[in-house]
């Protein structure tokens, strides 16, 4: 885990970035460190996760997902987050603000982290193991590994979303052609079917891992709607909404 402190004012908020790359690899560049350019800018202090692969998450052979015995992945995550809160003080962020955010791959971390928090993946190993894993929030781009192909909007058995999980943003293109937008739509369901507090947008075009990259298409505005996202859900301070 690598941190980016805030620059300018400190909001006291944090986010946990996950890369996508399929748990095959993982794009530190387009999905971590360009991530992390942002939102230290807007006074967001940031961990970039580097978390185990290969084949650390679910992969799919002969029509059907497997998972791997010891899910790596997700002992990176939790691990982080309560590293994370351990530090709080001394990074000079608030242990009640910190989120995730992923991509693809990454996006499907996040929402493992956001609804596997009741006990650790791993045998605890200090103080950090006693803290919470949940995170406060969770932001989600393309993500993948999460409907259930050939249900109506079904999420895979490994994620178990209930009251307590963290609010979610979602950002999906409709015409991604590595991880469809059902992925997106299951998660969406399954949130407000539990009264979890969601925001998505769906553009029609974008295709998958465009990241912050510039692009011609109205899906390259996606950072300042999550900037206004926070704002709304009290993670970072109020803002005032113009008048139409």
């Amino acid at each position: 885990m690598t941190r980016y402190a805030a620059r300018g004012e400190n909001s006291g908020v944090v986010m946990v970035v996950f890369p996508g790359g399929g748990y095959q690899f993982l794009a530190m560049d387009l999905e971590g460190t360009e991530i992390c350019d942002w939102l230290t800018t807007r006074g967001i202090t940031c961990v970039l996760l580097k978390y185990r692969v290969p084949d650390s998450g679910p992969t799919m052979k002969d029509g059907r997902r497997y998972y791997p015995k010891v899910q790596t992945a997700l002992q990176d995550a939790q691990r982080t987050i309560g590293l994370v809160r351990l530090h709080a003080a001394e990074w000079h962020i608030d242990p009640h603000k910190i989120g995730v955010i992923g991509f693809s791959a990454g996006g499907h971390l996040a929402a493992a982290v956001s609804t596997h928090f009741e006990r650790r993946t791993y045998p605890p190993v200090d103080a950090a193991d006693k803290l919470s894993t949940r995170p406060d929030f969770a932001i989600l781009l393309y993500p993948g590994h999460l409907w259930a192909p050939g249900t109506d909007l079904i999420l895979q058995p490994d994620i178990r979303v209930r009251a307590d999980t963290p609010p979610a943003f979602l950002v999906h293109a409709e015409d991604d052609d590595v991880d469809p937008v059902q992925h997106s739509l299951a998660y969406y369901v399954a949130l407000k079917n539990a009264g979890v507090g969601v925001e998505m947008h769906l553009y029609a075009q974008g295709g998958h891992a465009f990241g912050l990259r510039p692009s011609l298409y109205p899906v390259t505005k996606w950072p300042a709607l999550v900037e206004q996202w926070l704002h709304t859900i009290g993670v970072l301070g109020a803002q005032r909404i113009p008048d139409r």
